[in-house]
């Protein structure tokens, strides 16, 4: 789950606003009901940026055009009706915390680094398909692959033919209908990574591309521009490795209690009668339950925050057993979500769009040191990638979590991600829902009204 919280927010706006059949005249309404009772302390939290354990060079590597790079290869046949994300495949129960730290310590380095040789760059897409068992192999030893300074995924047309050759089988954003992310190119299954101008001051914490509903199975992210004015890494860690470190009282109590993320603030007068909340509550519900593949519950002032009505999703482990290997790994979105952590770095969404992390068990929110220590072993093992064009990540979504720097200026990076090719019982039969689409295009739009470089000033 990425950012989705701000494109939600704005679907609940409109959403319940249609639900109450408010007149055209009264559409300014959200907006004025989002900061209606937003109170900002006396003293907000000092914001530093997030550290790193590797953070490689620059290579200075060119690029082409963005109408080179974007042309798509119309001889190809169009892939809009891809498979929906399948069903996140949890296997939590009766692990040995011991034993799984032992097993995880153990775990091969994440990201593998692999460069071509000249050979290697002159066969084009016949290199992947010639090599296609040992990357794939390596993948789901490693957790991800790091592609970099390969010439032919400089395009998207380049790009499409290098996962066809590894035949992967592409398919919808878990969260699709979010508004998060566009396609670049709908007919080659590639969404735009989170570029987006009002975007780029906000740190994207690590996470899998995952919801306790939908889990795509593996994700390749693509770089066709480097941000042109700095910044704009591309994070990866290795699940495995945080596990392995993580502080053996907390992960027990986490694994105990487990966790809920609320991934939505919708604040409105607190002098409301009972009988409007409610009201109000049931609509959003509604309204917008039925539009996003979640389970959310709605929840009046679970941070303790009078007014605020918060969309939160069900009960989930922090540790998850991998489908494939078997092997426990850390995979939730904590260090994304964790209020207290955004709230200490650059951070570009409002109120509307923060998050929170509860102990599921009692539904307080996870605690400043909890927060701390998560986000201290989970940046030791980040590797703040320097992506240039034509550098693809390859991602075992149940092994790796990933996120984003802070940019200026403009950058291009994309993503398609992937679906079980091998087990067809994992994948389902759902291909893509096509209601979905005008939702997703129509957040987009409001997305992008955006101001650039809006920073939260929330704490």
């Amino acid at each position: 789950m990425r950012i989705l919280t701000s494109a939600l927010a704005l679907v609940i706006a409109a959403s319940t606003a249609s639900a109450f059949n408010a007149p055209r005249q009264t559409a300014a309404l959200p907006s004025k009901l989002y900061a209606a009772t937003i109170e900002k302390k006396d003293e907000a939290p000092e914001r530093t940026a997030p550290l790193a354990g590797y953070v490689p060079e620059w290579e200075d590597r060119s690029g082409l055009t963005e109408e080179e790079f974007m042309a798509s290869d119309k001889s190809k046949p169009d892939l809009s009706e891809m498979w929906e994300c399948p069903i996140t495949r949890w296997d939590t129960e009766d692990i040995n915390l011991d034993l799984a730290q032992l097993q995880a310590k153990m775990a091969p380095k994440c990201p593998l680094e692999q460069r071509p040789s000249t050979a290697d760059q002159s066969k084009g897409a016949q290199f992947f398909a010639d090599n296609k068992d040992k990357i794939r192999a390596d993948l789901l030893k490693h957790g991800a692959i790091w592609f970099r300074g390969f010439d032919l995924m400089k395009s998207v047309s380049g790009y499409r033919e290098f996962w066809e050759a590894l035949e992967f089988d592409p398919c919808l954003d878990p969260l699709h209908s979010s508004g998060l992310r566009k396609f670049a190119s709908e007919r080659d299954a590639l969404y735009e990574e989170v570029n987006k101008p009002s975007l780029r001051g906000h740190y994207i914490g690590l996470h899998a591309e995952s919801t306790a509903k939908r889990t795509a199975a593996y994700a390749a992210f693509v770089c066709f521009q480097r941000a042109t004015e700095g910044g704009g890494r591309f994070l990866v860690a290795d699940g495995a490795a945080i596990l392995a470190d993580m502080d053996r009282k907390l992960l027990k109590d986490l694994y105990n209690r487990k966790i809920r993320i609320s991934v939505s603030n919708l604040d409105i007068p607190p002098s409301f009668p009972d009988f409007v909340k409610e009201g109000f509550k049931n609509a959003v519900d509604a309204a917008v339950a039925p539009k996003f593949d979640m389970d959310l519950e709605m929840i009046y002032e679970a941070d303790g925050k009078p007014g605020r009505l918060q969309a939160i999703e069900t009960a989930e482990s922090p540790i998850n057993r991998h489908p494939v290997t078997g092997m426990p790994v850390w995979m939730n979105n904590a260090h994304n979500h964790c209020r207290k952590l955004r709230d200490r770095r650059p951070c570009g969404v409002p109120e509307v769009g923060m998050t929170e992390v509860f102990y599921a068990d009692t539904m307080d929110t996870m605690s400043l040191e909890d927060c701390e220590t998560i986000k201290k072993i989970s940046e030791k093992h980040i590797t703040a990638l320097s992506m240039e064009p034509g550098d693809v990540l390859l991602v075992d979504n149940y092994r790796a979590l990933h996120g984003r720097d802070v940019f200026a200026g403009d950058r291009f990076h994309a993503v398609t991600w992937f679906t079980w090719d091998k087990q067809d019982e994992w994948r389902g039969d759902e291909r893509r829902i096509i209601e979905k689409n005008g939702l997703n295009v129509a957040i987009n739009k409001m997305m992008d009204f955006l101001p650039k470089d809006f920073v939260s000033d929330q704490s």
